[in-house]
């Protein structure tokens, strides 16, 4: 049994507990320090993203969920800039060159506008330009690819929220909130992190 926090990142706030530029952090989420003693977040999300985070204090876990060669899909809610056609769509499913390489091939479909909390700041929109979401699934894990991805095919992102880290999802949860899960782990599962069952959540707000 391991213990994992799912957590709703707000916009503008570091994927750690601890800065040293004063920059908001995932301690602001947890006043009480000591009940998320020895918890880290299994992989990241950049600070201008806004989404899913895992924490757990289980180190095989923790690796097997940020591990890009566990294959652990980690599923995107993307507003892009413009209007993305079948061209650049199939340029995303089949894989985007990008500075460091060709990506993997993403699954990606257009979303319909969904309903979400009101970022802070807002998104800046101009009158001229239309903005759309994509819903965009990849196993890598680079640096702000999914932003390189969207740009590289002529969409810049304006608005990045991940969604799911494989089955674990953000349903549920506004920006700050959290809820605690256990997780079964039978030695046969180590290595699938994303067909763990959750038995139990109990739900906190900010």
């Amino acid at each position: 049994m391991a213990r994992i926090i799912l957590v709703n990142k707000p916009y503008n706030m570091l994927s750690q507990f601890t800065d040293s530029e004063n920059r908001a952090t995932l301690r602001e989420l947890f006043p009480d320090a000591a009940a998320v003693a020895g918890f880290y977040p299994a992989g990241r999300l950049d600070y201008d993203s806004e989404g899913l985070l895992v924490l757990t204090d289980d180190g095989s876990l923790q690796h097997r969920i940020s591990d890009p060669k566990m294959k652990l899909a980690k599923t995107y809610w993307v507003q892009v800039e413009g209007e993305p056609d079948s061209e650049a769509l199939a340029q995303l499913r089949g894989g985007v060159d990008l500075k460091d390489g060709r990506t993997h091939p993403a699954q990606v479909q257009l979303l319909a506008t969904p309903t979400l909390w009101e970022r802070t700041p807002p998104v800046r929109h101009r009158a001229q330009i239309p903005t759309s979401w994509l819903e965009l699934k990849i196993t890598e894990g680079r640096n702000r690819q999914v932003r390189r991805m969207t740009a590289a095919v002529g969409h810049p992102t304006l608005r990045l929220i991940r969604y799911a880290i494989g089955s674990w999802q953000l349903a549920g949860l506004q920006p700050g909130e959290h809820r605690w899960d256990d997780v079964h782990l039978p030695q046969s599962d180590r290595k699938k992190p994303h067909g763990m069952a959750r038995t139990r959540h109990r739900r906190h707000r900010r």
